[in-house]
């Protein structure tokens, strides 16, 4: 299976430009998605993020970051709560997808489990990925990013990377190629993962008849390097442990971070898992936009 792009554009450009001015954003980092090559940035890392600002709440891709190169004090992790200046995406029709200024990234603080993260995110959890397709197929500018509620979730699925693709190895190779000989940082060609995954669940819906959706997650690749001393069964059995097993376990309310492609709007894959513990009913938190 080639690794898709997810939140970040195709290389196809999409007919219908955006324009806007620069804007201070105040997000919740949601998704980091895995590593991906990019012909025109080298290796890019695409951002989902829930703006936190009043007034303007709504779901954030950030395209492109180039994550390796950021300094260290703007190396954020999921659920901080940053800043970042940024401007609607040209070339991107998908309403949430903004350009960030390179630099200008600002940690504020790191939202920890527990009540204040599900007050931001609770009130955003959708019953239905069916209907999330629907709006694609009815509408150019139908939302592209939401968090959706599992029902039950079936399996998952962990095959052997095939490696990248001649054109994706053809972007690494042109962009280390343009680097200029004086610059002094290392720069590695981007690996492929050593594995790709995917889910089978099924969301509130009714009419679902199941969904089988890609896990592009940066933690996801990230755990398969820490695993290479392991063979690829036992590597395998600890990253299903940890993603179904642990994340999707039934003491837990499960919703994945969906995204799609922007050259193929129906195609949905999974950024990340939701997966705070299931409040019994005296404790149940109340949320509201």
């Amino acid at each position: 299976m080639t690794q898709l792009s997810f939140w970040g554009p195709d290389d196809q450009r999409s007919p219908a430009p955006k324009v806007g001015k620069v804007a201070t954003l105040r997000l919740l980092i949601t998704v980091k998605a895995a590593p991906n090559p990019s012909a025109r940035h080298g290796e890019t890392v695409c951002v989902g993020a829930l703006s936190v600002d009043p007034g303007r709440r709504s779901w954030i891709r950030l395209y492109p970051i180039h994550f390796r190169d950021l300094d260290d004090d703007n190396k954020f992790r999921k659920y901080d709560i940053v800043t970042v200046d940024a401007v609607p995406a040209v070339h991107d029709r998908r309403p949430e997808s903004w350009q960030p200024i390179v630099g200008t990234v600002r940690f504020e603080h790191h939202l920890n489990p527990g009540p204040a993260r599900r007050r931001y995110l609770d009130p955003y959890v959708e019953e239905s990925m069916c209907r999330l397709i629907e709006r694609t197929r009815e509408a150019s500018d139908a939302p592209s990013i939401a968090l959706i509620r599992t029902h039950d979730i079936s399996g998952m699925t962990i095959n052997r990377h095939r490696g990248w693709t001649p054109e994706q190895q053809a972007k690494i190779n042109g962009y280390l190629s343009q680097l200029d000989i004086l610059d002094d940082h290392h720069r590695a060609p981007l690996q492929a993962p050593r594995f790709t995954g995917s889910y089978r669940y099924r969301c509130a819906d009714p009419r679902c008849r199941g969904h089988r959706q890609s896990l592009l997650d940066w933690e996801f690749v990230a755990l398969q390097r820490r695993l290479g001393s392991l063979t690829d069964t036992e590597a395998a059995n600890q990253l299903r442990a940890k993603f179904l097993d642990q994340l999707c376990s039934a003491d837990r309310d499960v919703a994945f971070y969906v995204g799609n492609q922007a050259a193929r709007p129906q195609a949905f894959s999974i950024g990340g898992v939701y997966a705070p513990p299931r409040p019994t009913s005296r404790h149940r938190l109340r949320v509201s936009r």
